[in-house]
């Protein structure tokens, strides 16, 4: 069997458990969330910076998607249409929470070049990640580690793609910063 036809009959599953679920098939909404909670959590805990509160996100979003479920349309894939569900209730709840202090622009990061081989290394990018400012943030996570394009994530975060162009530029130049090397 081809790659193709793989995606072919995920998507055929998929559809399937979404179009009982629509109908009230809660079982069928179980398995959705089992294949989806695990990615929509990650998205939810790089955009909040908060386990508790991502956890509360995922919670969230799948009620949110239960109760729109119904309506939704198969013009994008569910994990997509998750994922801006994800991201509205996440910003939505970071912007209620407490700020989060930025970190400053100025300092140093670790010095010279190294590949990233270990934990402690990846550790140190997530770290650094995790320290840009949330605009920067956001953008990086939906375009450069999720995937999308500059209109897709400009419209879950409710920017202009030209904002969102820029918060990529800046987010990449603070990493560069932070971790003294080159990133593409």
């Amino acid at each position: 069997m081809s790659y193709a036809q793989a995606d072919d009959r995920r998507v055929d599953w998929e559809g399937a458990l979404v179009q009982r679920a629509g109908a009230g098939d809660t079982r069928a909404f179980e398995r959705l969330y089992r294949e989806h909670a695990g990615r929509v959590y990650g998205l939810c805990l790089r955009i909040t910076r908060d386990a508790q509160l991502a956890e509360d996100c995922t919670q969230e979003t799948f009620i949110n998607a239960w109760r729109a479920l119904a309506q939704f349309q198969t013009r994008s894939s569910l994990a997509t249409w998750l994922h801006r569900i994800a991201v509205n209730v996440s910003l939505g709840k970071r912007r209620k929470a407490t700020p989060v202090e930025e970190a400053d622009e100025d300092e140093e990061g670790p010095q010279g070049g190294w590949s990233l081989e270990t934990p402690v290394e990846v550790a140190e990018l997530e770290a650094a990640i995790d320290a840009l400012p949330d605009g920067a943030r956001d953008v990086l996570v939906l375009n450069a580690l999720y995937g999308y394009s500059h209109g897709e994530a400009a419209q879950m975060l409710g920017i202009a793609e030209g904002t969102c162009k820029a918060q990529l530029h800046r987010a990449r130049k603070l990493l560069r910063k932070r971790l003294n090397m080159e990133l593409n």
